[in-house]
């Protein structure tokens, strides 16, 4: 039979992350001895007090449905965890408890988003994003960014990529792909211009938990009442009480969207699982002292990853700061993302999720939700693999720009010279100092004889006008 599949569904790209963890989990099954990198799911068991709750609420044959947004005990323990927690006032009515933090940000975007609507996803972006944007007829508008502002959307960005059309950005801190974690004040400044410009802000905070080098999570809606009248916080069990098979998810938003969802999901879904419901409620008003034993291993693991891929030939990779994975560049290995990791895996039994997944084919996932003595194993295989590749030479003009760098970043960025070139950028194209030195750092690597040039004439307070110009012109023209 000629079966008619609709369009929405053939637009969809199936997921990648779940696609390797099932071939990695059927080659171990064939005997193969293969190192999963793939799955974003804590190794640690959900935490006993949990589980008891869950199977007392079975035993007790709390098995029928609940109203369809949760159990009015758990909306209203999930509103106090939000004033406790981020200093944020919801009504229970404002909580919906959904199938999972995934459930979660479906629902907010099919309530808010529709045919002719532009919806902003920094890249790298956790993978699902995109395609529930197209579920919903919206379009996605992709942000490129890199590891040299460490995988963080700038104001100027997003200022320059907002249009009428404009509904939603989406915002994810701690990051999954990349474990990049935005300060309160870059939070701050993003929120602002959503304000500014009426644009909805989808946060996405299932890993504010998760948290290492005494990162700080703030969520945006926490600013003031405009900032939380402009949010959906999406967020979720999975992460931080390890409950990723338990399918329970949560959100709070203004109360017309609130409203909207729950019709949503009235029919959709229905209620989560009731159980399952018992459980969430043990988990969020229980302890979280599993969390410390959990986050000292996760940082154990996530400093040992670290440097042993920057000591790898061909790899490079900024320290996450939170959430469990890096996000290690392979550029120089003259490989793309899905093939470094299908002759990874095929090579040296690894399996990692190649970053064209996530938006970024120059980078690959690592998750170190894994034990030690799988990640040692896994990275000096990844070590064995790389070693046995053939680089491309970087080029003298890399070399010397890379040098450049060093010496820029560590007298330039506080030099008068350079202030008083920042105060000029800034003006101009409404930025921070922060924002100007990512520039710098980006025209570095994208055009090293601009960025010689400026950084030379800077030094002398030459042609300062002229380089000015010439800086705000890289800026508005690069790719994003």
């Amino acid at each position: 039979m000629n079966y008619k599949i609709s369009k929405r569904a053939a637009s969809l790209s199936p997921s990648l992350t779940l696609a390797i963890d099932a071939k990695a989990k059927a080659m171990k099954a064939a005997g193969e001895d293969v190192v999963g990198f793939g799955v974003g799911e804590p190794d640690f068991d959900t935490p006993q007090h949990i589980k008891d709750a869950a199977a007392k609420a079975l035993a007790a044959g709390f098995t029928k449905y609940t109203p369809s947004s949760g159990m009015p005990e758990l909306r209203q323990a999930i509103a106090d965890k939000f004033e406790r927690e981020n200093g944020l006032t919801y009504k229970p009515s404002q909580i919906i408890v959904s199938c999972g933090g995934k459930h979660s940000c479906y629902n907010a975007i099919l309530a808010t988003c529709q045919e002719g609507d532009e919806v902003l996803i920094p890249a790298p972006y956790w993978l699902s994003y995109p395609e529930m944007v197209k579920l919903a007829s919206a379009k996605p508008v992709i942000l490129k960014t890199s590891d040299k502002t460490e995988f963080k959307l700038t104001p100027a960005q997003l200022r320059a990529a907002i249009t009428p059309k404009t509904r939603l950005l989406i915002l994810n801190s701690p990051s999954n792909p990349t474990g990049s974690v935005y300060t309160p004040d870059e939070v701050k400044a993003i929120g602002d211009i959503c304000v500014e410009k009426n644009v909805l802000i989808m946060s996405d905070e299932i890993y504010e938990h998760l948290l290492y080098d005494g990162a700080k999570h703030k969520s945006v809606a926490s600013f003031s009442p405009a900032h939380q009248e402009h949010t959906i916080i999406v967020h979720g069990f999975a992460k931080a009480w390890s409950m990723t098979g338990w399918r329970l998810g949560f959100l709070a938003a203004p109360e017309p969207i609130a409203k909207a969802i729950d019709a949503v999901q009235s029919h959709s879904t229905s209620n989560p699982t009731s159980f399952a419901q018992k459980g969430g409620l043990a988990a969020i008003t229980g302890s979280m002292e599993h969390l410390k034993v959990w986050l000292a291993e996760f940082d154990k693991r996530r400093r040992f990853a670290h440097q042993k891929l920057n000591s790898i030939p061909g790899i490079s990779c900024v320290n996450a700061k939170g959430a469990f994975y890096l996000f290690p560049n392979i550029s120089r290995t003259g490989l793309k993302s899905t093939d470094f990791c299908a002759k990874l895996l095929e090579a040296e039994k690894v399996a990692a999720v190649p970053g064209i997944a996530f938006g970024a084919d120059d980078y690959i996932r690592i998750s170190y939700a894994t034990s030690m003595a799988n990640l040692e194993k896994g990275l000096e295989r990844i070590e064995k693999f790389c070693k046995g590749l053939k680089l491309p030479e970087a080029s003298p003009q890399q070399e010397t720009a890379s040098s450049t760098v060093k010496e820029d970043e560590f007298q330039m960025t506080d030099s008068p010279q350079f202030t008083k070139f920042c105060d000029a950028l800034m003006t101009t194209a409404g930025c921070t100092k922060k924002d100007v030195i990512a520039y710098f750092k980006q025209m570095e690597s994208d055009n090293a004889a601009l960025y010689q040039e400026i950084i030379a004439d800077i030094r002398v307070r030459k042609n300062e006008e002229a380089h000015i110009y010439k800086a705000l012109k890289w800026i508005f023209s690069r790719p994003t």
